[in-house]
Parts: structure tokens; C-alpha cells; sequence
């Protein structure tokens, strides 16, 4: 009978150890799983690729080749397509409205006078500035030929254009036309409709498919700012604390290193002087990023060099 109950009660403490776990010194002693260091290791990767610094881009208020159609077609597509360019976070599209000019006088042939507003964008820590167009709406249907109940296909069109100028100086970078098309298959009475009627009649379609042509441009958009290097600048030099126009939304880091250069010469062609671009101007030192201030600037502290001044250019080091 002793044997019995010495033999219930091992295995009752076996059960208790598969269950539970026993704890020993040897499991004590046994290092973390790898799993947790590797999940640090990729968010901490993560966190630094989505705090890299980022181009900030003014949207300009879409215009439209044609004065009949609604004003809010165009700023519909506009505010999706400024909301559309922050939620993938490669670029900050930020509206115009606090530019201090009337943007209907700095208009030529229908366009923005890119290079005048985009030294005023400039001033706003802006490193381009982006004009969308409507150039074009056409709409058509096909139907069967015969029969009451027709089977009828709506053809929509939408021809929209982009244009982008850096802010700085003025030039422009990017100039592209894009058409999209829409198809619509219904079953209808027969009946005659002129395009107008269509277009009029299709406004949630229209806007769409106005709206789905310009977020169409947003990767070329990407591709053309990023063969263009990073910057910001000075806003103003207190004491030594270095303020600049760029901060925690633009992605810097505190801790940040920047270099600090000189504007650079304007270099023209001696036989058409036509405008080529700016030699690099002379590096006067670096600066250490140590607080944020505003919606989107920085303060700094001298690392390096001396000299800096408002306006002076920082690039990443």
C-alpha cells in the first residue's frame, strides 16, 4: 500500500512539471529567445528608413482648360490627391493656401507662372511646387444596333498634366500629359444622349476618374524628386542656437548631422545663356540637431565650422 502512494505521488509531481513547467537553476540560467532580438533589431531598422528626411512639395490649386465644368471637380481630385501623397509618406504635400500672394495675377496662357510662385513657396521652406491641369473630358457610347433593350457601353476619358518647378530656382522638372479611361457596360432603353448631357449627368464618375488620373502620377512624381538631393535651410541664427526650416514631420532625428554650404554661383551658357544651374557653393561646416520647435522646424547647434547665417543651404552629411 506505501509503494501504491509513493508511486501516485511521483506521478503526480511528473504531472505538475509537464504542466507548469519545474524550475531549476539550469533553465534560469538559459539565454532569451532570438525571436524578440530580431524584431528589435527590424523595427529599430524601420524607425530610421521612416524618419529619413523628405522633400516638402506645395500643391497649387488644380486648374482646368475649361471654365463650364464645377470648380469642385478639380478641387475634389486636388485634396485627395495631397491627402493620397502623405498617407504613402515618401514626399510632404502641403497645401498653398499660406502662401502670401494672389495666385489668379500669376497666371500666363492659363498656367501658373511657375518660377514667380515658386520663389514665394521658397520662402516657406518648400522644395518645389506642383501645378495639376484638367486639359481634357470626353465621353462616348456604343450600342448595339438593333433592339429596344440595348446593350450600351459608356466610354469615359480624362486627359490631366502635372507640372512641377523647383522652388528655389525656378525650373521646371517635370512636364507630363496622362489620359485614363473608363468603361461602363449597361443595359438600356435606346436613347439618344449628346456628350454634354453625359458629362453632366456623371459627376460622381467624372471625379473619380479626374481624381484616379492624377494619383496615377504619384510614382512618377516620387522618381523625379528623388534624383534631387535633400534640403532645407537657416530660418534665423539666435545666439548659439541655429533655427531651420525643417524639423520632426520633414523626418530629421535629433542628433542629426546636416552640412551647411554657401548659395551658389548661377551658371549660364555663354552662347544661348540659357540658365544651367548653380555651382556648389562653399561648405562652411555642420550642424548637430538638438530640439524640435513649430509644426515643422528644428533647432540646431554648431558641430563644426563657423559663419552660418540665415538662408545659408543644409544638406544631409
Amino acid at each position: 500500500m506505501n509503494t501504491l502512494k509513493n508511486l501516485q505521488r511521483i506521478s503526480a509531481v511528473v504531472i505538475i512539471c509537464g504542466l507548469g513547467g519545474c524550475g531549476t537553476s539550469e533553465k534560469d540560467s538559459t539565454p532569451p529567445a532570438p525571436k524578440k532580438q530580431v524584431k528589435d533589431a527590424a523595427a529599430s531598422t524601420v524607425r530610421k528608413e521612416d524618419l529619413a528626411p523628405r522633400k516638402r512639395v506645395m500643391i497649387l490649386p488644380f486648374l482646368d482648360v475649361s471654365e463650364s465644368r464645377p470648380q469642385t471637380l478639380r478641387d475634389g481630385a486636388r485634396a485627395e490627391f495631397i491627402r493620397d501623397c502623405n498617407r504613402h509618406g515618401e514626399i510632404i504635400a502641403v497645401d498653398s493656401q499660406e502662401l502670401k500672394m494672389d495666385l489668379t495675377q500669376q497666371m500666363k496662357g492659363g498656367d501658373y507662372i511657375l518660377p514667380q510662385v515658386a520663389k514665394a513657396a521658397a520662402e516657406l521652406g518648400a522644395f518645389a511646387v506642383v501645378e495639376g491641369k484638367v486639359m481634357d473630358l470626353k465621353v462616348g457610347r456604343k450600342a448595339d444596333p438593333v433592339g429596344l433593350f440595348r446593350q450600351m457601353k459608356t466610354r469615359f476619358d480624362a486627359s490631366v498634366r502635372i507640372r512641377i518647378a523647383l522652388a528655389r530656382t525656378g525650373r521646371e522638372i517635370f512636364n507630363t500629359v496622362k489620359t485614363i479611361t473608363l468603361e461602363e457596360a449597361q443595359t438600356r432603353v435606346a436613347e439618344n444622349a449628346s456628350a454634354d448631357k453625359m458629362l453632366s449627368t456623371n459627376p460622381e464618375v467624372l471625379e473619380k476618374l479626374v481624381t484616379d488620373a492624377f494619383l496615377d502620377f504619384e510614382p512618377q512624381i516620387v522618381a523625379a524628386l528623388s534624383r534631387l538631393t535633400w534640403e532645407g535651410r537657416i530660418a534665423t541664427v539666435n545666439g548659439d542656437r541655429i533655427f531651420l526650416n525643417v524639423g520632426r514631420i520633414s523626418g530629421l532625428q535629433v542628433g542629426d548631422l546636416l552640412k551647411v554650404t554657401e548659395e551658389g554661383d548661377e551658371i549660364f551658357d555663354p552662347q544661348t545663356g540659357n540658365f544651367i544651374g548653380k555651382s556648389p557653393g562653399r561648405l562652411k561646416g555642420t550642424l548637430e540637431v538638438i530640439s524640435y520647435f513649430g509644426q515643422d522646424g528644428s533647432i540646431a547647434i554648431v558641430h563644426s565650422g563657423a559663419g552660418f547665417k540665415e538662408n545659408d543651404r543644409i544638406e544631409q552629411y
